[in-house]
């Protein structure tokens, strides 16, 4: 700034001190401790001098990779190989530009958080819409996430037929090797304390192990197809689509919702920009952290198909449960699995902290900042990580549920929210091909979103209709 060039260098100290103890500040209403309570002692902090460009990358590149990540490769088993590849780039780019789009505006509205500029564009109503969607697509999300932890440790019977977990496998069938226990433990000894951090940069070394961990599934997989490829036991995977008729024409729009929720990382991109140290590097950021994964879901999607072909699964996880045909294959089996829960453990609170933010901010949109209140930081923390667990134990169909809302709040987050706001374009700064381009977004947005969720309610209420015959 010419004005801090200008200044005595002490004065730019002082100033350089209150911004660094601003950044320590992240809320839904506002990310920065406002001047009159800077001297708060029971804020919680030390100094901090804003979060490194490396901890934003590995944070927002574990907001990417989640669950998602197991279902790539059956998009390919639908696309075909080079279609479904070209996809997952042509997402890479419309997510890059969508985020591209948030941060132009966030800076020209000076918001700081994705519901106040949803606020800035749509008032009061398009910033609680946004806050809804968020809460709904996290909690959703999060429930997932602990089920799946859940069936790959303990086991599952949901289909009707009891598939061992990982510890029943090697321990036997006990009380400490029951689903229940095995999540209120990972709750209480995994998911509190990392969600117990009031700034989303003090999760940056375990988001670091996440993405480690999703590289060691990448390389058994790579591994184990280096190896049946080298004893002849992979066959040439299909590389276009089988179309036939106009149901298998609109069954290819069902993958969409998939790509979507592989991206989605719009929710956090605030916070993580308002603790970055040099927010000017945020573009840099999205983009290092789209290729990284970028790279990893092409390797993963391209390997699970080419290593289970047509037989590849919903979920490629679930492939890992069945004889590999190659020596040490349960070992293997054994090492993706849990390297796949681990995963979603270390994803779990970087998921969780924009929920945190957007329920505060939608039910106490004027008390002071979240992280200035102990006791309400403390008491959501509690709540919400309560209403997840027995959600994910005690609701049965909550997944099916999810299906429906959890992809549709997705794709408002990633796509449609993002282009609404630059059609409105409040500043005057979109561009004729940034309209042309969100246009474009909205109505793929919407059309593949009622397909799958025409094709999703079609498939449960004829699953229904078997169970019952």
């Amino acid at each position: 700034m010419t004005i801090g060039n200008l200044a005595p260098k002490t004065e730019k100290k002082k100033s350089s001190s209150r911004k660094s103890k601003n950044k320590a500040i992240v809320s839904e209403n506002t990310p920065l401790l406002p001047k009159s309570q800077a001297h708060e002692s029971d804020s919680g902090f030390d100094d901090f001098n804003g979060a490194s460009f490396s901890g934003a990358v590995f944070n927002l590149a574990t907001t990417i990779i989640g669950a998602g990540i197991m279902a790539l490769p059956a998009t390919l088993k639908q696309l075909g190989l080079i279609p479904g590849l070209v996809a997952i780039l042509i997402m890479a780019f419309l997510t890059e530009k969508s985020i591209e789009l948030l941060i132009r505006f966030t800076r020209a509205g000076k918001s700081v958080s994705y519901a106040g500029l949803m606020g800035d564009s749509f008032g009061k109503y398009g910033k609680a819409l946004a806050q809804i969607c968020v809460i709904v697509n996290n909690i959703g999300v999060l429930i997932v996430y602990m089920i799946i932890i859940g069936d790959v440790l303990s086991g599952t019977s949901s289909s009707g037929e009891h598939h061992y977990g990982i510890l029943e496998g090697w321990f036997g069938v006990h009380w400490w090797t029951g689903r229940t226990f095995i999540v209120l433990l990972t709750t209480v000894a995994v998911f509190a304390p990392l969600a117990s951090f009031k700034r989303i940069d003090s999760l940056r070394f375990t988001s670091a192990l996440s993405v480690a961990l999703a590289v060691v599934f990448l390389v058994i997989a790579v591994g184990i197809s280096v190896v049946k490829i080298i004893s002849g036991g992979i066959t040439m995977p299909r590389l276009f689509p089988a179309v036939t008729d106009a149901t298998s024409i609109f069954n290819l729009f069902t993958v969409v919702p998939v790509f979507v929720t592989a991206y989605i990382c719009h929710y956090n991109v605030h916070s993580i920009d308002n603790e970055l140290e040099d927010n000017s590097q945020m573009q840099g950021v999205v983009r290092t952290a789209l290729g990284l994964c970028s790279s990893v879901y092409l390797m993963i999607s391209f390997f699970g198909f080419l290593l289970f072909g047509e037989g590849t699964l919903d979920d490629v996880l679930a492939n890992f449960d069945a004889d590999l045909g190659i020596p040490f294959g349960s070992l293997l089996n054994d090492a993706v699995r849990i390297s796949y829960a681990a995963h979603l453990m270390l994803v779990f609170p970087v998921v969780f902290f924009p929920l945190r933010l957007n329920i505060d901010g939608l039910l106490f949109p004027k008390s002071r900042p979240l992280v200035l209140d102990n006791f309400r930081f403390a008491s959501m923390t509690v709540a919400l990580i309560g209403v997840i667990f027995l959600g994910a134990n005690f609701i049965p169909s909550i997944w099916d549920a999810f299906q429906f809302t959890g992809a549709t709040a997705a794709v408002c987050i990633g796509f449609i929210f993002p282009a609404a706001i630059t059609l409105k374009d409040r500043y005057n700064i979109a561009t004729r091909s940034d309209k042309i381009l969100c246009v474009v977004m909205i109505v793929l947005a919407v059309f593949s979103n009622i397909i799958a969720i025409y094709s999703d309610a079609y498939a449960l209420i004829k699953q229904n209709n078997t169970s019952r015959e």
